[in-house]
């Protein structure tokens, strides 16, 4: 159900404002680039970690750590495959669950933090959570591009200006990534129930080529897809982290 746009609003004019240039926005780094329109991604080539003998009723490259965190009753998983700990460089799959089994959908080129990831985030480390979170709420610069999620449009989330040209649009579509943050409300609303010293702010968002500051990137035409196909009602979560601790057993 999504919340009244009223209501959103007026969160995101009354808290957010300056502090999406500095709490917000600091959790952020990366923007588009064109060049990286990966809409074809993948396709004909097995998701990482898939082979022929991989079980199809499990996410694949995902061991039983992380497997056990995905809910139940989940239908969506967006996998974001890093290449190593502390490498910026990772590939996000859509994942359906249809009957028992998962099928690949779609894959992109992404990236996450510039120095990696961590299983225990803080505020300006520059890596990403490693983990398993829902998906709940989505928004932008840009108008709603038919997403089931409750969504919020405002100019809040524009890069500022005294950024890079080539990071004006990383905003342009975001999708919350539930960690340190309420579910329920606005992605850029800066309330961090764990403590601000914990980070938040992180999303996936659009991708510029390069690292960012703990989100993950990925092309528009990937983040528009996303936004199309994510429905709450099958529980969407983002199962995120280098590959080595994605496959961990406990």
């Amino acid at each position: 159900m999504r919340i009244g746009g009223a209501w959103r609003a007026a969160v995101v004019t009354a808290a957010l404002g300056s502090l999406l240039a500095t709490a917000t926005l600091t959790a952020c780094g990366g923007a588009r680039d064109g060049a990286r329109d990966s809409a074809g991604a993948g396709v004909g080539k097995p998701a990482p970690g898939r082979s022929a003998a991989t079980d199809p009723t499990r996410v694949p490259g995902v061991g039983d750590h992380w497997q056990r965190r995905i809910p139940a009753g989940s239908r969506q998983v967006v996998a974001v495959y890093g290449e190593a700990a502390d490498s910026a460089d990772s590939t996000v799959v859509l994942y359906t669950k249809h009957g028992r089994n998962w099928e690949r959908v779609r894959a992109w080129p992404a990236h996450n933090g510039k120095k990696g990831w961590t299983t225990d985030h803080h505020e300006g480390d520059n890596r990403s959570p490693v983990g398993v979170f829902t998906l709940s709420d989505a928004g932008g610069v840009l108008k709603d591009p038919g997403t089931r999620l409750p969504y919020t449009r405002s100019a809040a989330f524009a890069a500022p200006h005294w950024w890079a040209k080539s990071y004006w649009h990383d905003f342009d579509y975001v999708i919350a990534i539930d960690y340190n943050r309420v579910k329920g409300t606005p992605p850029n609303d800066p309330a961090r129930p764990q403590g601000d010293e914990r980070g938040g702010s992180i999303w996936l968002h659009m991708d510029h080529g390069s690292g960012t500051s703990a989100c993950v990137s990925l092309s528009e035409s990937g983040m528009e897809l996303l936004l199309r196909t994510l429905d709450p009602e099958l529980r969407p979560v983002v199962v995120m982290g280098d590959k080595a601790r994605l496959k961990a057993a406990r």
